[in-house]
């Protein structure tokens, strides 16, 4: 069996990082991910998805990403059920990263070449896909 999802997309809001009671942290993203095709009135459509993301990736997403930013993510879907305020049961379906890298850079660090943030992690990096990488 297979559940492997890989999304780019850009930000929707800033991440919320948070902490388990164990002293986990886990964020929240939001990623808007255009179709590929246009729908009946020739636009692109979006769908917003959530991204939960553990650990120490939490916290470097955290820290380095905010609104707007374009990034790639890795890693597989979610589905589960909760009760809302009212009792109801609601099921939500969410994306948990695996990995995560930055596509582009912040609008207000103009000049990133010699920056500590970039080395050794790959953040930054493109994307390459080979043959293997794509299932279809």
């Amino acid at each position: 069996m297979l559940n492997k999802v890989i999304l780019i997309g850009r930000l929707t809001r800033d991440p919320e990082l948070r902490y388990t009671t164990n002293g986990i942290a886990v964020a929240k993203l939001n990623l808007a991910v255009e179709r590929p095709q246009f729908n009946r009135e020739r636009e692109k459509e979006t769908d917003f998805i959530d991204i939960v993301v553990w650990q120490r990736l939490a916290e470097i997403c955290a820290n380095n990403l905010g609104k707007g930013r374009l990034v790639a993510v890795d890693g597989r879907l979610q589905v589960r059920s909760y009760d809302d305020n009212q009792g109801i049961r609601r099921k939500a379906a969410e994306v948990v990263a695996e990995n995560v890298k930055f596509l582009d850079w912040p609008k207000d660090r103009p000049n990133h070449q010699d920056s500590d943030n970039n080395k050794g992690d790959g953040f930054g990096s493109e994307i390459s896909f080979n043959g293997d990488d794509i299932p279809f």
